[in-house]
């Protein structure tokens, strides 16, 4: 277990941003880890959990308290169950298990991040949700001070949200536990529509698991959401704001928003989210209020690969980020009535100012 004072936070995120931490240790045992939150939660001292970084927006001036990195390694596969400990890097781990011959999480490549915050966040993309594979979190719970296992439905998952999301506070993923599928070399039935296209399939048909990995791999390259230190495309957070879901009344009122401002032709993008709801684009709603690829003049812009990323140039404080958020969510306040939420973790920081 290392322990650092005054410690620089910045360079364990993605986005390159933040002031330092009063005390920063990195735990490499599910052991220390519990150690550390146990210490903190009984001297009352804040607690920052970290695992890759890339979901984090931390304030320039840092975090009065201590920081902990979960730094744990455990790939453990047996037959289709898989258990990774948190902080193992995710890209590594689903590039084992399509290795493996085993689908469920091969559409889930190159997101940045560690193992355990998947299940916070309920990560998703082309298609794929780990809360469609997640079987068991193992966590330790701050409130009853001991390591309990989430089924799945304990987990409550719903889009880009979770139990642990909604109370933030309170748990500490240690592992998660993966029921993957094993069809014979092939992925999980393709569900998403572009990456369909680019393979040249039906939704619904399977394809060999390293054509899928590779095949979102580069869907996400082309996107600047694959981390590259010499891209400052991919110095983020990858997507900003999550994609609204709304009403049906709400979306009825949106319609005749879009309609009003881009012509009566114009038809917003709309997917089914539950009974009585849809959710519609966030990265359409960015670009049609006027927000394009690489807009902006100073060291935070908007990606030149995708609307939906907002980047760090190089130079950019935390400030300059969040002025640049605050922009975008103002224009597409005033240009179709939503509100945009941010994705992100924000810490010291929020984006109502």
């Amino acid at each position: 277990m290392q322990e650092l004072h005054d410690a620089p936070l910045a360079p364990l995120t993605t986005f390159r941003l933040g002031g330092p931490a009063a005390r920063l240790i990195t735990a490499s045992t599910d052991a220390e880890v519990i150690d550390v939150v146990r210490e903190a939660d009984d001297a009352g001292t804040p607690l920052l959990v970290i695992g890759g970084g890339s979901n984090l927006v931390i304030g320039d001036k840092g975090f009065e308290g201590t920081a902990l990195r979960i730094a744990t390694r455990g790939f453990e596969l047996d037959g289709t169950r898989l258990e990774l400990a948190a902080g193992e890097v995710w890209t590594d781990a689903v590039a084992r298990t399509v290795e493996a011959g085993l689908a469920g999480v091969e559409c889930l490549a190159g997101i940045p991040g560690s193992a355990g915050a998947t299940p916070i966040q309920n990560v998703g993309a082309y298609g794929q949700e780990v809360s469609a594979t997640i079987a068991e979190v193992v966590a330790y719970d701050r409130t009853t001070r001991e390591t309990v296992t989430l089924t799945t439905e304990e987990c409550a998952f719903s889009y880009r949200h979770s139990r642990f999301k909604a109370d933030p506070e309170r748990y500490v993923v240690l592992r998660v536990r993966f029921e993957l599928e094993d069809a014979g070399g092939l992925s999980a039935p393709v569900k998403y529509a572009e990456t369909a296209r680019v393979l040249g399939v039906e939704p619904g048909d399977r394809v060999p698991l390293a054509r899928a990995r590779e095949t979102v791999l580069a869907l996400r390259a082309g996107k600047g959401m694959v981390l590259d230190p010499e891209d400052h495309d991919t110095w983020s957070a990858g997507s900003f704001f999550t994609n609204p879901i709304l009403t049906d009344e709400q979306f009825t009122a949106f319609h005749a928003r879009v309609q009003e401002r881009l012509g009566e032709g114009a038809e917003p993008p709309s997917y089914p989210a539950g009974e009585g709801h849809a959710k519609t684009s966030a990265a359409w709603l960015i670009d049609k209020a006027g927000f394009s690829k690489g807009y902006g003049s100073g060291p935070a812009r908007i990606s030149t690969k995708h609307t939906l990323a907002l980047t760090n140039r190089g130079e950019a404080t935390t400030e300059d980020l969040l002025a640049l958020a605050r922009e975008v969510v103002a224009g597409v306040r005033d240009a179709f009535g939503i509100t945009l939420v941010n994705e992100p973790v924000t810490v010291g920081v929020s984006l109502d100012g």
